[in-house]
């Protein structure tokens, strides 16, 4: 029998802005640090990525409240050079941390060509393409590069035991064509997904995960078993070596460059952040970048497509698609998250927004 997908009711994102940033400050955290963190959620639903977005919000509530993430205040800055910077987020919002990182490294990159921040000990930092976008609309080529050090659910490749996070990798930058936002991690899925999957009872389309034994699976299920199982990393069992060295070209570009990742003791859900901004002005100029990458855009996108796809498209351009219409016509949340955020909104006497009509 064919499964029937219930549609998606679809609401105000200035709405749901709103209820998650009181959400947020009813559990204790600082008004302006909720009021982004809020935002940069309902920015991950705009975008599509609804397992970055307020599905979030439980695990931030939950670690808010207990400490988990600390609640007002500042980072240390660590360490500075004309061009470089490290942080001592001081498990702050990680939201919050990349937007002050921005307000730093767009005026330092425009001066120098070239800023860097490494940040460690930030709490989540939600969904990387959503900064990506402010970046793009500087004119700026940004890199972004996250782990997790204290937690694990990607092996290496060959192994059975985990060693890594999905360690996401985002690049962002302006094109005629429409900005593109590249935003993709070193494993095949994600925890989120995983875990979305996991308690739905559903199965992956394919093996993308492995028992503990390393036996390939399509069931998150195996996250619950003693040991657990993996995530593959990219390229599956026949290329994965491509994944792993992706995962430790993050682990290097974060943890390496902070001095500070899975050889220390762990602190809790958070992670440790490299963004590198490159300003074409200060290379080739900006004429001159975009007439390459406008080149190879025209290139893709008039690509013949091969049977079953309609047509070629840039990474982020979906997303910025989906984003422009939800914008419109209300973001259409995952039928998990609103359920998900019951409990809290009761405790704190906020009722969720009303859906849209029509």
């Amino acid at each position: 029998m064919k499964q029937v997908v219930a549609a998606r009711a679809a609401y105000s994102s200035v709405a749901l802005v709103q209820w998650a940033t009181q959400l947020l400050i009813k559990a204790g955290l600082d008004a302006q640090m909720s009021q982004v963190v809020a935002q940069t959620l309902v920015e991950g639903d705009l975008l599509g990525h609804d397992t970055h977005g307020l599905a979030l919000l439980p695990g931030y509530l939950k670690d808010v409240e207990a400490g988990g993430m600390t609640r007002q205040g500042d980072y240390r800055v660590v360490s500075a050079k004309p061009a470089v910077q490290l942080w001592d987020g001081m498990r702050l919002p990680g939201p919050w941390l990349i937007e002050r990182g921005l307000d730093v490294l767009i005026p330092l990159a425009k001066e120098m060509g070239v800023a860097s921040l490494a940040i460690r000990r930030s709490y989540h930092i939600a969904c990387l393409a959503v900064y990506l976008m402010r970046a793009a609309r500087e004119g700026m080529l940004m890199v972004l590069a996250s782990s997790d050090p204290n937690v694990a659910s990607v092996a290496p490749f060959g192994g059975t035991q985990a060693v890594f996070t999905p360690n996401p990798i985002a690049m962002g930058f302006p094109c005629s064509h429409g900005d593109v936002l590249i935003d993709i991690s070193a494993s095949i899925t994600t925890n989120g997904m995983s875990n979305r999957k996991a308690a739905a009872g559903e199965k992956f389309a394919e093996e993308w995960l492995l028992d503990a034994q390393g036996l390939p699976t399509n069931d998150p299920g195996v996250f619950s078993q003693t040991p657990p199982g993996t995530i593959l990393p990219i390229g599956g069992l026949s290329y994965g070596h491509k994944g792993f060295g992706l995962g430790l070209m993050v682990e290097a570009l974060t943890g390496g460059l902070s001095g500070f990742g899975r050889a220390d003791p762990k602190e809790g859900w958070g992670a440790t952040i490299n963004i590198t901004l490159y300003d074409p002005e200060a290379f080739g100029g900006k004429k001159d970048f975009l007439r390459q990458m406008d080149q190879l855009a025209d290139s893709c996108l008039s690509n013949p497509p091969r049977p079953g796809v309609s047509r070629v498209r840039l990474p982020g351009h979906a997303g910025l698609a989906a984003r422009a219409q939800q914008l419109s016509s209300g973001v259409k949340l995952h039928p998990a998250i609103l359920p998900g955020l019951a409990a809290f909104a009761g405790r704190f006497g906020l009722p969720a927004p009303e859906a849209l009509v029509g």
